[in-house]
This record gives structure tokens, C-alpha cells and sequence, in this order.
């Protein structure tokens, strides 16, 4: 089994936080809903283990893969209201981030139903958990139509003819055309509503 390489990791604002503990990086995660770069160093930091867990557990290694963006997925919006002090009994050792996150890898491996390969459409290599987590926080500010045309061009490579088509037969009458402006703005307000650091540590950005 290989453990899958990450890109991020080598980014200047990702390597500027190794030296971080545990405790600073999600106390910066929380206090920073802003910037990405905190929850992207928790991702590299963790994601070999996390991977190692749910590879033995999956049948196939795209279900492995959508299963690890998923609880990556699960991981990132559980870690806003995490309290590591609160969560330990008083009687055991203080909870770690690293035994919290194989609990909550453990929870997604029994708990979370994986489609069948084939209707798989998540690409590992493609997107980087961490992206995908931003990129679909991102996706649900977009008002619904231009969500829409978004999803249906990326998820299933509809072409504007056929956005257009569907939008008409549930009685939203634009030309294919008018789809692809949409798309065109969806697009650009998608990326702008991206942290400014997600967008320098995945799409080449200068840091903002």
C-alpha cells in the first residue's frame, strides 16, 4: 500500500506551521475561520495515519479514496467545536488530536455508506481533501443556480446545451449561452470566496 504524497505539504505557508504543537494549530484553526493553512497543516500532519486506517478497511482503492476525503470532510467541520481538554475523562489521560482523529476515522469506517466504484466521481489525485473541503464550504454560498450549473459541469462534465435543457424542462428558461456566463461567474465568485491563503497554497496565488 502507498501512502499517498500531498503537494501542500512542501508550501511555504504549510512548512512555516511543522513546528506548531497540536493544541496551536486547532486553537488557530478555531480562531482563524478565515485562513486555511491551519486545518491544511492539521490534513498533512495526520493524513498518513488517517489513509493507513481506512486503505485496510476499504474494498477498493477508490472507495479507500472517497472514504479518506470524506472523513476529512467529517474531520473539518467536527474540529471547529473540539475541546480536547472537555472531551478526556477525568479518570484517563488528557485526549490527544491524534487519538481524537483515529476515533473519528473509526466512527466515518463503520458509519458512512460508500457508493459503488463506477459511481465514484471524487479523484484523489485530482483534489486534495483539504481543497475539497474549502472549495465545497465555498460552493454552498453560491445562490443555487449558479451552484447548480457548477456542479453539473464538474461533477458530470454537462455541457452548457445540456445544463440549459435541464434548467428549461424544471421551468427555468436559459440558453445555453446565458449557462455559460453563469458558469464564467460561478466560477469566479467560487474562487473569491476561497480564504486567501487556500488560493496560494492550491491554485499558485501570491499570499494574501
Amino acid at each position: 500500500m502507498q501512502i499517498p504524497h500531498f503537494p501542500e505539504a512542501n508550501h511555504p505557508l504549510v512548512k512555516s506551521l511543522f513546528h506548531q504543537s497540536d493544541q496551536d494549530l486547532l486553537t488557530s484553526f478555531q480562531n482563524s475561520p478565515d485562513s486555511g493553512k491551519y486545518f491544511t497543516a492539521i490534513f498533512c500532519r495526520y493524513s498518513p495515519i488517517v489513509y493507513t486506517l481506512i486503505r485496510h478497511s476499504a474494498r477498493s482503492p477508490v472507495q479507500a479514496d472517497y472514504l479518506f476525503a470524506l472523513t476529512w470532510r467529517h474531520i473539518y467541520y467536527e474540529l471547529s467545536g473540539l475541546d480536547l481538554n472537555k472531551s478526556s475523562q477525568p479518570d484517563q489521560e488528557p485526549l490527544t488530536l491524534q487519538n481524537w482523529l483515529i476515533n473519528i476515522t473509526a466512527f466515518c469506517i463503520n458509519e458512512i455508506e460508500l457508493p459503488p466504484t463506477e459511481a465514484i466521481h471524487y479523484s484523489l489525485k485530482a483534489t486534495s481533501p483539504a481543497f475539497w473541503c474549502y472549495v465545497e464550504q465555498a460552493l454552498e454560498q453560491l445562490p443555487p443556480v449558479l451552484r447548480f450549473v457548477v456542479l453539473m459541469a464538474q461533477t458530470f462534465r454537462w455541457s452548457e446545451t445540456r445544463i440549459a435543457a435541464y434548467l428549461q424542462a424544471e421551468g427555468e428558461n436559459f440558453t445555453p449561452l446565458e449557462v455559460a456566463n453563469f458558469l464564467q461567474e460561478g466560477y469566479r465568485m467560487l474562487e473569491a470566496k476561497l480564504p486567501g491563503d487556500i488560493r496560494a497554497i492550491y491554485l499558485g496565488e501570491g499570499a494574501a
